[in-house]
Formats: C-alpha cells, structure tokens, sequence
C-alpha cells in the first residue's frame, strides 16, 4: 500500500483504533514484583476450592478435579470428565470475578453448554454476572498480559 493509502484507511478506522489503543493502556496497576506465579497459583487453587465447595451442593454438582494453570485465552473451562481448569491470574482479579467465573464453571456440569437454561442457572446463584463479565471484557486483556517479575 501507498502512504496515502495506509493514511486514508487509518482514517476511516479512526475512532475503532481510538478505542482499541484505549483499551491497551495499563489501568489495574500490577505490580510484577508483588506475586509470583507460585503464589498466585496457591492463591487461587485455595479460593477457587473454598468457593467450589461452597457453591457445588447448592447447584446439585459435584467435580472431579480442580486444575490452575496457565491459560493465554481463557479464564475457566469445564471437561466431560468433570475437571475444573481455571486460570491462576484469576486470583489477582476482584473476588466478585473469580467468584462468578468458578459458578459459571460449575454451572457447566449441569448444562455443557451456553444455552438459556444456563444463563438461566447462572442468574439463579449470580444474578449479577453481567457485571463481572463487563469487568472481564474491560481488564482481562491486562489480566492475561500479566507476566510476574523475576525478583
């Protein structure tokens, strides 16, 4: 492409990369010496199974497994098998998120899906999820971006 070419989609694209360099700049102020990767592993295997245990009986489930590991692109996952994966950088996202990614998880093992029925589920036991997912959409990108310091 021509300058002028690269200049005149630039322009077109405008407020999109307006929006999408906004999005880039550092809002959570992590601190890449303030956790390890160990500690924030330990950190969120702990919550999540302190919220797991809670949350299972109330939603008439129950897991196999609980995994924290290292995910670029995803925040939780649930297996047929019934193993729980997470995200370690969960732990240093507010409680109110880690809380409603763990439910949603949960909620999987009833509905493997995204179905109504697991919106449905979802509501019932967070009915402010929308919230924690805006939060999500909004910082997750940092969140993954996240690499602990060395010292």
């Amino acid at each position: 492409m021509s300058a002028a070419e690269i200049r005149r989609v630039v322009e077109t694209h405008r407020e999109w990369v307006i929006r999408e360099r906004a999005r880039q700049i550092p809002r959570l102020n992590l601190d890449q010496r303030g956790i390890s990767e160990r500690e924030g592993r330990r950190a969120a295997r702990e919550l999540v199974t302190r919220i797991a245990g809670d949350e299972a009986p109330a939603l008439g489930v129950s897991w196999r497994r609980i995994q924290i590991r290292d995910q670029r692109t995803r925040w939780g996952s649930c297996s047929a098998a019934g193993t729980l994966s997470f995200n370690w950088r969960l732990a240093i996202a507010p409680i109110e998120v880690l809380d409603y990614v763990v439910v949603h998880e949960l909620c999987h093992l009833r509905h493997p899906n995204h179905s109504s029925q697991f919106w449905s589920l979802v509501s019932a036991h967070r009915p402010h999820w929308r919230l924690q997912r805006k939060w999500l959409r909004d910082h997750g990108a940092e969140l993954l971006a996240f690499r602990p310091g060395t010292s």
